[in-house]
């Protein structure tokens, strides 16, 4: 059984997504402060943890940054409808998902549903045990990454995008296709997870030894993996 840490403050709303969540096979834990959210997700065996941006002391983006300094547990953080300033720093951060307020629970769900089959580290069919790009290798079982021989640490979600750009390295790939495969979604146009993921990616990937850059964007289709 999945444990869901929930951390916002709105009381009555972490009580009904406790209960919908609980009747869909989760263990659910909710609390109501950044401090004590943090805490639990650093200390705590959970699987998940579900953030809300607005918190009482310590906000969501604060926690979220602490989290990452020792933790790569999957977070999906609630922001304000509309407000594209919280998503993109909440995915800059580390954020694996974000969903905005009000949300329908069964949104919710589906996504909590495919960041863990991510998490679960199930190596997608037809991708080979080991991928190899100049001095990038990805290790499909291990869900492992090192750049020049050394272990480089990615979210599940940046692990599935390197995974399917490294696989069609040279080619083209279209945004539709990556967000339907790894997000689980289709792209809506608006959405700017992939951008902040793949540019999360870059920096954790760096620039070759030649600073050429690994990922480039071709203006509306998609992202390529270069090759040399």
């Amino acid at each position: 059984m999945d444990r869901i840490l929930i951390i916002d403050d709105d009381e009555e709303l972490t009580e009904l997504v406790s209960e919908y969540l609980e009747a869909e096979g989760f263990e659910t834990v909710a609390v109501h402060s950044g401090d004590e959210g943090l805490d639990k997700a650093k200390h705590g065996n959970y699987d998940l943890a579900v953030l809300d941006v607005m918190l009482p002391g310590m906000n969501g983006f604060e926690v979220l940054r602490k989290l990452r300094e020792s933790s790569s547990l999957p977070v999906l953080m609630l922001t304000a409808r509309g407000d594209d300033n919280e998503r993109i720093v909440g995915l800059e951060i580390g954020a694996d998902d974000y969903l905005p307020k009000p949300f329908n629970p069964r949104e919710l769900l589906a996504r909590l549903r495919a960041i863990l089959r991510r998490v679960d580290g199930s190596v997608r069919e037809g991708l080979p045990e080991r991928i190899t790009v100049d001095d990038v290798e990805l290790v499909s079982a291990a869900r492992s990454v090192t750049v020049n021989g050394e272990p480089v640490a990615l979210t599940s979600l940046e692990f599935d995008l390197l995974a399917a750009l490294l696989f069609e390295a040279g080619k083209t790939v279209r945004k539709e296709d990556l967000s339907e495969n790894v997000l689980e979604r289709k792209l809506s146009p608006y959405d700017r997870s992939l951008d902040m993921h793949i540019s999360n990616l870059r920096k954790k990937l760096g620039l070759r030894a030649d600073g050429t850059e690994r990922i480039k964007t071709i203006r509306s289709a998609g992202y390529i993996y270069t090759v040399l």
